[in-house]
């Protein structure tokens, strides 16, 4: 091997290194190249074992959330943008999470009915509390067909990331008639972080709920879309 060919080497390695790939086996080749064209990747996973996404100190908390609450529905939504005229990224993507009243009124399109809603049809702050890097929101949001149900938003503004964790704090009962899911059961996790030139817009959400082989259609569409349909509206808003 000549000097040369030592030095490239060495230089790629050292390049490798200093910009990480977060995402692992579980990314496909057309996954990546979408994500580099800009576009939202959304999907659908069987199981947490199933993420695309590498462990890492920006990824932990995410992942460990989500482990935790042990979803039997689950899904991925992913964006990539780039860093250099973006550096406000983090500022930006909080401010949007913070205005909670701005959640009402975010379109939902019901696959069963092929029609329009909106997300959720109302929301209110009852108390906020800021210490160090957390910030904690209690609120109550209404959704059809289940009604109010209160939440807690939990927001870490960490030096190497954002993290957003947003959770149902009492049972969902659908159409006043049953329990679709228990208190702390239907969990959304966004995080951001920079990666090389880019930052990475990540999120996970997933429900905790046994799985009705009568309704297991109905109820995957409808909080899978709900939980999508939420984060999807949060990165897109960035573009605007």
């Amino acid at each position: 091997m000549t000097k040369l060919t030592k030095l490239t080497v060495l230089l790629l390695t050292i390049s490798t290194s200093l910009f990480a790939d977060p995402f692992n086996s579980n990314l496909s080749a057309s996954e990546r190249s979408r994500l580099e064209n800009g576009e939202v990747i959304i999907k659908n996973i069987d199981s947490m074992k199933d993420v695309c996404m590498k462990e890492t100190p920006e990824t932990k908390k995410i992942l460990s959330t989500m482990k935790k609450l042990d979803p039997t529905y689950v899904a991925e939504i992913i964006k990539v943008i780039p860093y250099e005229g973006n550096e406000d990224l983090r500022d930006k993507i909080n401010l949007i999470l913070l205005r909670v009243k701005d959640y009402v009124g975010i379109p939902y399109y019901s696959e069963r009915t092929k029609k329009w809603y909106d997300l959720y049809s109302a929301a209110e702050i009852t108390n906020a509390t800021i210490k160090n890097e957390l910030t904690q929101i209690d609120c109550n949001f209404t959704m059809s067909p289940f009604g109010k149900f209160k939440s807690k938003i939990e927001i870490i503004e960490a030096p190497d990331y954002y993290f957003y964790t947003t959770r149902n704090m009492e049972k969902l009962v659908y159409h006043n008639k049953f329990t679709a899911v228990k208190p702390e059961k239907m969990v959304s996790c966004i995080t951001v972080f920079r990666d090389g030139d880019n930052w990475i817009l990540y999120a996970i959400g997933g429900a905790a709920i046994p799985k009705l082989f009568f309704l297991e259609d109905r109820v995957e569409t409808s909080f899978m879309n709900r939980i999508k349909t939420f984060c999807d509206f949060v990165f897109k808003k960035l573009d605007k």
